[in-house]
């Protein structure tokens, strides 16, 4: 459900949320730890420090970092940020606005469940969260 761009942000701003704090990585490196070619990551990197999500330093001992804890960045923020917005809002198989609720098929009161729980999911889940147990 998430698109390449988000993915690709996720796995940046997890690598920042590992650093130990006040530290920064180049470009270059973190694109080779987040897997994902630099020139795209720039531009999501940009956004992101646009959105007050990351701050980047020129020069020596330059780079990226996060702007706020891990425990402060949630899912849903990064996801509306380069998507727009969470879940597709319509119903399993339209291309228009949700039905009413009287009038959805069995597909789409259990497509509403799961958008639903998705939607808690990226709303409720941090970086912090994202980077327990990970070494």
């Amino acid at each position: 459900m998430l698109s390449v761009t988000v993915r690709r942000a996720l796995r940046a701003l997890v690598v920042l949320a590992a650093l130990p704090e006040g530290e920064t990585i180049s470009g270059k490196e973190l694109a080779a730890r987040a897997e994902g070619p630099a020139n795209y990551l720039s531009k999501i990197l940009h956004i992101l420090g646009s959105a007050g999500v990351i701050d980047a330093h020129r020069g020596s001992g330059g780079g990226y970092r996060l702007r706020r804890a891990p425990e402060k960045i949630r899912l849903a923020e990064v996801v509306r940020l380069l998507d727009g917005e969470l879940v597709w809002s319509g119903g399993l198989l339209s291309d228009g606005p949700p039905a009413p609720a009287g009038a959805l098929s069995a597909a789409d009161q259990t497509w509403r469940t799961v958008t639903e729980a998705y939607r808690r999911f990226l709303e409720q889940t941090t970086l912090a969260d994202m980077t327990k147990g990970a070494k």
